[in-house]
């Protein structure tokens, strides 16, 4: 697999004001550290404006004729963003962003209509309206943010110094009493503000109800409530206290403090705080949270009747696709003008606190179907994205490579990482990976004891799979799990490991066995577990959506593990990005159809195990089956490619039809009862996974053909069209009615993906004995729940986990 570029999030912390200078690059490994005799640049400088952000990131400004400007987010891609990073001295760019995040420029808008491939050695090189040409003004800026990798040889860097004004840093509350027992996160507390000598506290003078909306905002929570003043007066006339800031005055829709009006404490004075007391705020917390804390429900506001914003695609809680829903159906949200404020709205509505980031450009992954909102305006004080302002859009407005995402700012709960002091509150269950060759590999161990007397131990590997695999890698903040493996332990010599692998290989390729190797790459690399060797949890189930393992069901004190042993505990791979696999459901109801195929032309796929059980009493090579047969069209929208969990010396040849399976099942097909009954089933095996089409600008990787490599590229799809083996139901038993065909992709989990809720599809049918009508196809999570309950009479299967 192509290696995949890891996008780390930081929380706010420093908080950035007077961006230095910085050199630029012509691409070269060992660039000047003279900007203006650049060749490439003729002169030109670069440099990094703008607030909030870390030194990587930030609105590009240009230093030309003797004058700064900007550039215009118009036509500004990611390719542009890798040549500007370059030109500031970084290895490459992960992302860019529009509208200004970073706050409005000044003076010339140098380009407009920036065009790049990405390989230029200068921004001169690309294509653009001209310098100083443009119609934007500078609530349009770009910015970029860069790869944290410095250029090797680069010798001048975007530092930004705070020595002569101060800035506030970060922000925390600070219990007021039993600061070593209360639960985390913390919701109540005095406001404190790390400055240069330390952590202070905030004058409440002045204090009002929009400072503590946006000191709950940028903590995770989304929204604040009122809080007993006399009770911490009182306590605080008991208390000394150092105070550092004062005169806050917030508007509301700020996303963090220091965006606020702030006055600081000089150090001459004496007298800090007049007859006031330290401010004081109380945050509500958000449903999901007070879910995995046991808090009292009745903290959060539950909202009337269904939820009509969700996020999808995201590698972390609070992170994610942007999609609302309209007349029964979800839909995305088009980028333009989308901005911090109508991010924060969309944070706040779901229970997380303000938005850390606005995405644009499909960057959690393209959605399908429609595009219901475009050019939103928020304030960021509205309870919902539906009251904002909003433009109705057609197909030729916007497309789903301009998605529109979010990250939002998350509440502390101690299951990310260790408490950072000694007397941080108690947290559950703790985790670590140990072992792998990075920190995003390795043998899953968890910490338990009592206080004093904490020791790490293993987890069994009995049924741990992918699920669990998923919870483990969203607890430690590294996205998804690419594998959950039973760890194999053995130490094998390369070689003769290498030679063993290869062997196996070559004999399935070679002689056409149908016996799978008995060695896989998962059960042969060795992760050492050091001093752990106790296996202190067992019987791990999850159902995949929980923030951490011990909201997952598993065995109390009484461990129970089949084989014992470090070599057999479970083991995680994780990954920032996964694949996301959709069927095109409108295909499958255009191309389904009744064909009675003659027995004399089943006999390969009787061998693969895609007609009923009744064909085995047929009267070979008489009579016929009676088939439902379709197309069916699965895209990979998501941000790595789908590629099969086996190594390739673990597939097997199947002469009948002359390829390799990859994949023992791939899909499953059913025909259900309005009640939920399986009448008649099929599936397909990946007979072999390879890009069959892609979009315009993705080229493809994946092709069956010389025992070549298998699975789907991002952006692309892979068509099984109806006239191929195994593409059917054999319905030869049913009878006729009214039923639900549902397809399910990767229905064991076999491959992890960002979303397993929309691999399920569904269809009504109805079949008269001797034609069948298909219709009212669609994903199984793309309708309301209201829409889902006309559609069906049971439980059904909105995810691809039968129920």
């Amino acid at each position: 697999m192509r290696p995949v570029s890891v996008w780390y999030c930081c929380p706010w912390g420093l908080l950035l004001l007077l961006p230095l200078l910085c050199g630029s690059s012509v691409g070269s490994p060992s660039p000047s550290t003279d900007p203006e005799k650049k060749a490439g640049s003729q002169g030109l400088r670069f440099r990094l404006a703008g607030f909030p952000r870390n030194p990587y990131e930030g609105r590009v400004e240009i230093h030309r004729a003797g004058e700064w400007g900007t550039i215009c987010d118009d036509d500004f891609t990611l390719q542009a963003a890798h040549v500007l990073c370059r030109e500031l001295g970084f290895t490459e760019a992960t992302g860019w962003t529009h509208s200004a995040k970073y706050g409005p420029g000044t003076g010339r808008i140098w380009l407009d209509n920036l065009n790049c491939r990405g390989t230029e050695g200068s921004v001169t090189e690309c294509a653009s309206r001209g310098w100083g040409n443009s119609d934007c003004t500078h609530d349009e800026d770009a910015g970029v943010i860069c790869k944290d990798q410095r250029l090797p040889g680069f010798s001048d860097s975007n530092v930004i110094e705070v020595e002569h004004l101060l800035q506030v840093e970060e922000v925390r509350l600070r219990p007021a009493v039993d600061w070593g027992r209360r639960p985390l996160p913390v919701t109540e507390g005095l406001v404190e503000v790390k400055l240069p000598e330390g952590w202070s506290q905030v004058c409440d003078k002045g204090w009002s109800a929009h400072n503590s909306h946006v000191v709950c905002g940028m903590l995770g929570f989304p929204g604040a409530k009122r809080v007993n003043i006399a009770f911490y007066r009182m306590l605080a006339q008991r208390q000394q206290h150092s105070f550092g800031l004062h005169g806050v005055a917030c508007v509301g829709t700020e996303a963090h403090l220091s965006l606020c009006s702030l006055e600081f404490y000089r150090a001459n004075d004496t007298t800090r705080c007049p007859g006031g007391s330290p401010a004081v705020v109380s945050c509500v917390l958000g449903p999901l949270y007070a879910t995995l804390t046991g808090q009292k429900k009745h903290q959060q506001t539950k909202p009337q009747g269904e939820a009509r914003v969700r996020l999808k695609g995201g590698a972390h809680p609070g992170e994610g696709r942007v999609e609302v829903l309209k007349a029964g159906t979800w839909g995305t949200v088009c980028d333009r003008k989308w901005d911090l404020p109508a991010a924060s709205v969309v944070c706040r509505e779901l229970g997380f606190g303000t938005a850390r980031e606005a995405l644009s450009g499909a960057r959690m992954g393209q959605g399908m179907g429609a595009i219901h909102l475009s050019e939103v305006r928020c304030s960021g004080q509205e309870p919902s994205l539906w009251k904002c302002p909003s433009k109705n859009i057609t197909a030729e407005d916007c497309s789903h490579s301009q998605d529109a995402g979010v990250r939002c700012n998350l509440p502390y709960t101690g299951v990310e990482t260790k408490p950072v002091t000694p007397k941080a509150s108690p947290v559950p269950l703790q985790i670590r990976l140990s072992g792998g060759r990075s920190r995003y590999e390795g043998r899953v161990e968890v910490q338990i004891g009592a206080p004093g007397h904490l020791r790490w131990g293993l987890i069994c590997g009995d049924d741990w799979g992918t699920l669990e695999a998923m919870v483990a890698c969203r607890q430690l903040g590294l996205g998804y799990a690419n594998h959950g493996l039973q760890v194999r332990g053995e130490k094998w010599e390369t070689k003769a490991l290498v030679t063993k692998v290869c062997a196996l290989a070559l004999e399935t390729e070679v002689y056409g066995l149908t016996r799978t190797p008995s060695y896989t790459p998962q059960e042969t690399w060795y992760w050492d577990s050091g001093n752990v060797t106790e296996v202190v949890m067992s019987g791990v189930r999850c159902t995949g959506s929980e923030l951490s393992l011990s909201q997952c069901a598993h065995h109390s004190t009484h461990i129970t593990c089949k084989r014992t042993g470090t070599r057999f505990t479970a083991g995680v791979i994780c990954s920032e990005t996964a694949s996301d696999l959709l069927l095109h459901s409108a295909l499958v109801q255009e191309t389904a159809y009744i064909e009675d195929r003659p027995l004399h032309m089943l006999y390969c796929a009787a061998e693969e195990n895609c007609l009923a059980s009744s064909a085995r009493s047929a009267n070979w090579p008489y009579g016929h089956r009676r088939l439902l047969r379709f197309s069916s069209q699965i895209h990979n929208l998501g941000r790595a490619d789908f590629r099969p969990k086996a190594g390739r010396h673990s597939w097997v040849w199947h002469e009948c039809h002359g390829h390799y399976h990859s994949m023992d099942i791939f899909t499953h097909y059913d025909i259900l009862t309005p009640n939920g009954t399986k009448v008649a089933e099929g599936h397909k095996a990946s007979f072999c996974l390879e890009d069959t089409e892609c979009q315009e600008d993705v080229s493809k990787r994946y092709e069956c053909a010389n025992f070549g490599e298998q699975g789907i590229t991002v952006g692309c799809w892979d068509l099984y069209r109806h006239d191929i083996d195994c593409q059917w139901i054999d319905i030869t038993d049913v009878k006729p009615g009214n039923y639900i065909l549902q397809v399910v992709i990767n229905p064991n989990f076999e491959v992890a993906e960002s979303d397993f809720t929309n691999n399920a599809m569904k269809c009504n049918c109805k079949y008269d004995g001797h034609r069948i009508w298909v219709h009212n196809c669609h994903i199984g999570d793309a309708f309301s729940e209201e829409a889902n309950r006309r559609f069906e009479r049971y439980p059904g299967q909105t995810s691809n986990q039968i129920v």
